[in-house]
This record gives structure tokens, sequence and C-alpha cells, in this order.
């Protein structure tokens, strides 16, 4: 099969550097595009879509899996393409879900070769610039605490210190004023400070937000905090670092095919990591949309 990956040159991290110890092995069997910027790497997958490449690799974290991934919605490839992951990020949530190795050597043997499956694939529909956006994730979704965490990340700490800058900047979130965000299905509401939506079981790493998620079963997990306060803080983080599960009574859940998140003042969302637009936002998923290369 035609295979093409996408990966950033000037990546950082020891991860990073393996990957392009192996670039000449990997050169020999597939077609190798470099990104220059950011949302570089969506352009590029269209092209590779547009081109004729049946198998299209995410070489880096959850941002660049999600660039990959609207590139190919972009090209309306998903029946024509399938999605492989080389994780060479930060957090690698959907890699880790996906249950791939964390070597480089071991991923790229994976995607040689190609046995592939269907997943769900969750698509988002909010307004942005007078005029309707669709953008697609892979794993998970936020508003509220989140994604305004996210919004106070410092870059140039999250290259030093890794994962542990989302702890600092969630820090500085908790800290300020948090507006309420409603969830609307067709049969019922909830409203909270935080809201979590997951495709797949984990959030962050390894933790464990979303138990009985499953990706092929036709549905989002949506978690509803009503509070994202110092006490949530603390009565989640313990048993998430402890036992690297969620409290059964931290949140209310909510299970839906489709549903709406609105609030009354201006609230970000984002998806599989990364800032994506304000609400009100329509969550909802297309069943085996999705066509990936897994163990």
């Amino acid at each position: 099969m035609r295979t093409c990956v996408i990966f950033n040159p000037t990546a950082q991290g020891e991860k990073a550097r393996r990957l392009r110890r192996h670039l000449d092995e990997i050169g020999a069997a597939a077609t190798l595009m470099q990104t220059r910027a950011v949302d570089h790497a969506r352009e590029l997958s269209t092209e590779a879509v547009r081109a004729g490449f049946e198998i299209i690799v995410a070489a880096g974290g959850d941002g660049t899996v999600n660039e990959v991934l609207n590139g190919i919605g972009d090209a309306d490839g998903f029946e024509r393409a399938r999605l492989a992951v080389l994780p060479i990020g930060t957090v690698n949530v959907f890699a880790k879900e996906l249950k791939l190795p964390g070597s480089v050597r071991g991923a790229w043997e994976i995607i040689r070769v190609a046995k592939e499956t269907r997943i769900d694939l969750p698509v988002v529909e909010f307004m942005a610039e007078g005029k309707t956006q669709r953008r697609f994730f892979a794993q998970l979704a936020g508003a509220g605490l989140d994604a305004r965490a996210i919004e106070l990340l410092s870059w140039s700490l999250k290259k030093k210190i890794g994962p542990l800058a989302y702890i600092v900047a969630g820090i500085k979130a908790v800290c300020g004023r948090l507006p309420q965000i409603k969830v609307s299905t067709s049969t019922e509401q909830a409203s909270g400070e935080l809201i979590l939506i997951g495709n797949g079981s984990y959030y962050g790493g390894r933790f464990t937000i979303f138990p009985l998620a499953d990706m092929r079963d036709g549905v989002l997990e949506v978690c509803v905090f009503p509070r994202a306060n110092w006490f949530t803080l603390l009565s989640c983080g313990l048993p998430l670092l402890l036992q690297s599960r969620l409290p059964k009574r931290a949140a209310r859940t909510i299970r839906a095919e489709k549903f709406v998140l609105s609030s009354e003042e201006p609230v970000s969302f984002e998806l599989d990591g990364e800032l994506v637009g304000k609400l009100p936002a329509t969550f909802s998923i297309r069943r085996n949309g999705l066509r990936m290369i897994v163990p």
C-alpha cells in the first residue's frame, strides 16, 4: 500500500530524535512529508489523499494526529485512506488507547503490517468567522477548566518539563472564574464548569476518565463536573494519581450520539488537546467512520 509519513523535522525530545534515526529505513518504504508550520500537517494530509496514498501516518503527538485526521476529512478521504500513528509526542493519549508500542521501530512495524480496523469518528460543528466550521477529533474533547488551562499553557515550559506544564496551567486556570456550561441532548440536560468528552477511555495519559467508553459503540461519553475548584481537583486528583481512575461520583456521565455544549459567556473548547473554537458547539459521531492501522 502507498504510504506517506507526515512529521515535523524540527520536533524536540528523545522520541523525535529516535524518529530521525529511523528516517532512512522508513523513507525506503514510504514517502516522507515534512511540516513547516502549525496546521501544515493538515494541508499535507489533504494532498496525500488526493495523490492516492492509502496509509497516511501522523508522526507526532495528539495535536499532529488531529491535524492529519482533519486533513483527511478536508479531502473527503475517510473511505479512501487509512490513518496510522507514530507516537513521538509529549503524551500520546490516542496511541495509548490503541495500545501502540512506544518505540518508533515497534510502531513502524505495525504500520508496515497494515492491519486495519474501523473506529467511530467524532465530529464537531460550530460558528467561526461568520460561517459553520466542522472539525473531527480522535480521542477526547473538553470545555471549561481544561480548555482554559490550554489557553494558559506555556509552550516554552512544556518543552522543558513536558506533561507537568499542563498541571501548572491547570493550577492557574482553577484560580480564575469559570462560567457554567450546559450540555443538552434530545432527552436530558446538565451543566458544569468542566465538561470532558471521550471517544476512548483515557485522558491526559493513562488516566481512565471514561471507563465505559468504546470506540466502536456509536456514542460519546460526556463527564459533567458541576464545579471545577480546588476541592474537585483534590478529590479527583489523588485517586487519579494513585489508581489512574476517576472516583465514581465525581461527575455526572451522559452517553449520547449527539449533543450541544453552550454557555451564556464566551467559553473555548479543545479537541485532542488543541484549542479549536468557542461555544456553542454541536458534537456528534459517525459510527465506524475512521479506518485505522492498529496492532
